[in-house]
């Protein structure tokens, strides 16, 4: 059985760090999304009591551990950066939740977020979305690159044209959530592009 390349679990950008999620985070992600349900619900259609309860995201977390050594799917959250000296990650706290999912088939990994609403208009999603753009390039096999999102989610889309994304077409979805039209926006990206860019 080929054991897949995971990722790394950590990257500190300074103010941020981006981090791999696991089942000690459980509180921080109920208490996030308990906090942020009216910001989330127009688009998440996750956003509800239930992914508020800490029970719930402890039997959540659990479960993406098994999906992490698989190679199915990598959860990371955005925390603010442990005060310095303190090594404690208990002084960290979290922005948001970063993941990239192999469910989109063969050789191609999708990135998702959300940011709670007072960390919005920073430039924060921006900055952990590229750091999951640089994790998906260099897995071994990956040739796309994708980011969904509503088509009436400005916010949203901005961050894969702001990354060098290619808006490749707008596709007819069930709406789920709220606000969502229907109308999904697929960005893709290719490693290739990705370094071309980067030099």
């Amino acid at each position: 059985m080929r054991v897949p390349a995971l990722p790394p679990e950590r990257v500190d950008l300074g103010d941020v760090v981006v981090r791999r999620l696991t089942v000690a985070d459980a509180a921080a992600v109920a208490a996030a999304v308990a906090e942020n349900l009216d910001h989330l619900r127009p688009w998440m259609p996750w956003a509800n009591p239930e992914s508020a309860d800490e029970r719930f995201q402890r039997r959540r977390l659990a479960e993406a551990d098994a999906a992490w050594a698989r190679g199915a799917d990598y959860g990371y959250g955005l925390f603010t950066a442990a005060a310095e000296g303190d090594g404690d990650t208990a002084s960290e706290r979290l922005l948001g939740a970063f993941g990239l999912t192999a469910r989109r088939g063969a050789k191609t990994l999708e990135i998702g977020y959300w940011l709670r609403a007072d960390a919005t208009g920073r430039g924060l999603a921006t900055r952990a979305a590229e750091v999951l753009t640089e994790i998906a390039v260099n897995q071994p096999d990956v040739e796309r690159v994708l980011v969904y999102c509503d088509e009436a989610n400005h916010a949203s889309a901005a961050i894969p044209r702001r990354l060098g994304y290619h808006l490749e077409r707008v596709v007819s979805v069930p709406p789920e959530a709220l606000a969502e039209t229907g109308r999904q926006l697929e960005f893709v990206l290719r490693p290739d592009v990705w370094r071309e860019r980067r030099v």
